[in-house]
């Protein structure tokens, strides 16, 4: 239900309801709760930091897409602060290092390049390897990162175990607007491919 007047409000502006943002970080909390699982917030798909005193009291911290998006989530919220990009510049990787908790590199040649700025930075931080398990159920190839040519993730043709040391994590994201049933169908292919490496993952 509006409880404000609608027509008094200047536009173009965005509004949100804060109880109903409210409700569905409960549920997320919850899920967070009985599972141990630390949902932390996509800026990407939503950087409205003006309501982030209300998600920080729900989420265990942000989750970054590059250094910008890395600093509002450190300044305006707190928490953890994960980044993923495809690519980093070396200045940048400097700046994370004093602010991210979790950095992902999108191939081995990345990892090698940043390796050593991450081990000489003044906090310990937790460093993984996207990989592409060459299954998505995306149709649209524009958005689908497992499509043929993509260099988005480490396929298994091209998984290096030997620069694994320093590596706690593997990441995929190949999955976008879709339910726990594609998750499902997307894990048996991710563990059939990389099952092996899992048990040396944090």
């Amino acid at each position: 239900m509006i409880n404000f007047d609608i027509d008094s409000v200047k536009t173009p502006c965005y509004v949100v309801d804060q109880s109903l943002l409210e409700k569905n970080l409960q549920v997320l909390k919850g899920v967070s709760d009985k599972t141990g699982a630390k949902i932390l917030l996509a800026q990407k798909a939503f950087s409205m930091y003006g309501v982030y005193p209300v998600i920080k009291e729900y989420l265990c911290g942000t989750a970054a897409s590059g250094i910008f998006e890395a600093k509002l989530g450190y300044h305006e919220m707190g928490g953890e602060v994960h980044v993923f990009s495809p690519a980093y510049k070396g200045e940048d990787v400097e700046k994370l290092v004093r602010i991210a908790d979790t950095i992902i590199f999108n191939s081995f040649s990345q990892w090698k390049k940043h390796k050593n700025i991450v081990l000489k930075a003044d906090k310990s931080i937790s460093c993984g390897i996207r990989i592409n398990p060459e299954y998505s159920e995306i149709e649209t190839d524009i958005y689908n990162p497992c499509f043929p040519g993509s260099r988005l993730g480490v396929t298994l043709d091209n998984f290096d175990e030997t620069l694994l040391e320093g590596i706690e994590g593997l990441h995929f994201h190949t999955m976008c607007e879709q339910g726990a049933d594609t998750l499902e169908r997307t894990l048996k292919v991710v563990d059939k491919k990389f099952g092996k490496y899992l048990s040396q993952m944090k």
